[in-house]
């Protein structure tokens, strides 16, 4: 039932299945082969560089599993298989698809001397704003499906009652006013950020609109404008699922 629940929020955000197929990866038996081939010439400290192994390491300590270590691998599989020459990614998953271009020059160096390349060396697609966005419950965090906190995300599929609570529990700090890129208040340019990526305005006409305002009266503004971003996604989902 998830599976099919993602297929749907896929179709409701606007992914077209005429022209981009939504299938299970499991059910393309060349993603694991594929990772396989790579693994047995991808460098293990080309791996240990990856900063999101080592955040979770630090988190999981020795309960970390050779799956999470191995991902970057599958991920550089998934992308090469289908020579992706665009690859739309967060701003987090960046060293991912680096390493993704590293592994295949290594393929091509190793294997294809003297013949035509096998891969295409894909290229990140990351949008302007809203690359990267944090967690509720903290500014330096990214926002995760997989975060234990449910507070800490927005949910694609989370009612407006659902939406307007976690914001307006969502931490913020004592200063006066709103403002962007000020070291000491990342939850302030984190929950702008996202009023930017759901509203489309430009960030000197949002601190016109908000600037001046203090938590409790931006975090209602906040509220209902993710709310009212999301509504046509959940509709269609609705509809679609």
């Amino acid at each position: 039932q998830e599976t099919l629940d993602a297929a749907a929020l896929y179709i409701a955000a606007g992914i077209d299945p005429e022209k981009s197929p939504i299938f299970v990866q499991s059910h393309v038996t060349a993603h694991a082969e594929l990772c396989w081939l790579l693994n047995c010439m991808t460098p293990i400290n080309w791996l240990e560089r990856m900063i999101q192994y080592k955040e979770k390491k630090q988190k999981q300590g020795e309960n970390v599993g050779v799956g999470l270590f191995d991902y970057p691998v599958l991920m550089a599989a998934d992308i090469l298989l289908y020579q992706a020459g665009l690859v739309p990614v967060g701003e987090d998953q960046r060293q991912h698809l680096e390493l993704t271009r590293d592994i295949a020059r290594r393929f091509h160096d190793l294997y294809c001397k003297r013949k035509k390349r096998v891969f295409r060396e894909p290229k990140a697609l990351i949008v302007k704003e809203g690359a990267r966005v944090m967690s509720l419950t903290d500014g330096r965090a990214k926002m995760s499906k997989s975060a234990e906190l449910d507070n800490s995300r927005i949910n694609l599929n989370d009612d407006p009652a659902t939406i307007a609570r976690k914001i307006k529990k969502c931490k913020s700090d004592e200063f006066t006013g709103l403002e962007w890129d000020n070291p000491e208040r990342p939850e302030a340019t984190n929950l702008l950020n996202i009023y930017q990526a759901v509203t489309g305005m430009e960030r000197d006409a949002i601190l016109a609109e908000v600037g001046d305002l203090s938590w409790g009266g931006f975090k209602p503004r906040l509220a209902d404008a993710v709310v009212a971003h999301l509504e046509p996604i959940q509709l269609k989902y609705a509809e679609v699922s």
